[in-house]
């Protein structure tokens, strides 16, 4: 039997348009959302880069706005070209998750889980950057041979920020 004839149109209308206790007339008519400024993505990518080379090895770095779209990308001289969009995608799942990556090995296993999303990977090498309880962005490292060493220079990127944040306004 047709959805419709069980329930009549005008019943599903004012089901959809009855207010509920979500709305409020008390609620703000604007929602006011921090974000990192290009200058506070470059120190983290830059940081990310140093602590890299410290440890050998160039890599590529991703910061991606709350929205997960590329804020900064810094590609060290001999990492390799497919190193860009791996930090994109790692930086852009830590955000969504808002997990260290690391953190998520394993976590999807089943053929059709969402780690099969392609714009994501669940692989180390990825940060959320969270200040004050909110997340503001995420970080994506790509380059060394382990991706223990990714994650350990985007800490590094995101610690190199991390007190001028929280002591931000």
């Amino acid at each position: 039997m047709p959805f419709t004839k069980l329930f009549p149109v005008s019943l599903i209308c004012v089901a959809l348009l009855t207010p509920t206790t979500v709305f409020s007339a008390d609620a703000p008519l604007t929602v006011n959302i921090k974000r990192l400024s290009m200058d506070t993505a470059l120190r983290i990518a830059q940081a990310a880069i140093k602590e890299c080379r410290k440890r050998g090895v160039q890599v590529a770095v991703t910061v991606v706005d709350r929205g997960g779209d590329p804020q900064v990308m810094l590609r060290d001289v001999l990492a390799m070209d497919i190193t860009v969009a791996i930090s994109r995608k790692k930086a852009h799942t830590a955000l969504a998750f808002n997990s260290p990556l690391s953190a998520m090995t394993g976590r999807f296993k089943s053929p059709h889980s969402v780690a099969k999303i392609d714009e994501l990977i669940v692989s180390p090498g990825g940060v959320p950057v969270n200040i004050g309880g909110s997340i503001m962005a995420g970080v994506g490292v790509s380059g060394a041979p382990d991706g223990k060493v990714d994650e350990a220079c985007a800490v590094a990127g995101v610690a190199a920020v991390q007190d001028d944040l929280e002591l931000g306004d």
